[in-house]
């Protein structure tokens, strides 16, 4: 949540939307952690020719007001880009898409800063999702699987 890493993921995630050609009107995933990510994709985006915006996804419905599930910039019938900071199982990515086209949405895409390469990105294409992680444990040089 740093300035200069939301400018540097920001501007990452809008390049690879970009480039694999999707035109969504928003960003999103589950909170909290696809919150700055989408935010700093979102602001990437401000100033182009095809601008988002962002929203949430709540882990629940909430339990008072609206009982949404979904906050922020969305609405049915829009197409968006389903975001991740780090994926492992995929399974926080399925729920926000599902979530999504629950809401009447489509999703074109996922998008993860971190690849954490223990499946889940495998079993989301698997699913018939196509999905865009920004780098890789391997290439970070983490070894966290011991």
């Amino acid at each position: 949540m740093s300035a200069e890493g939301m400018v540097l993921i920001g501007r990452m995630g809008w390049d690879a939307i970009r480039r694999v050609g999707w035109r969504p009107a928003a960003v999103g995933g589950l909170t909290m952690g696809a919150d700055p990510v989408s935010y700093a994709i979102a602001a990437a985006s401000f100033g182009s020719d095809a601008a988002v915006d962002a929203f949430s996804v709540r882990k629940e419905p909430k339990e008072h007001g609206t009982g949404r599930v979904i906050e922020g910039n969305f609405k049915p019938g829009d197409a968006v880009v389903i975001v991740e900071d780090v994926i492992t199982s995929g399974a926080s990515a399925r729920k926000a898409a599902e979530a999504v086209e629950g809401g009447g949405g489509k999703v074109l895409g996922i998008v993860a800063v971190v690849d954490r390469e223990e499946g889940g990105k495998d079993a989301l294409e698997a699913a018939g999702r196509k999905v865009l992680a920004l780098t890789t444990v391997t290439a970070l040089g983490l070894t966290d699987r011991e």
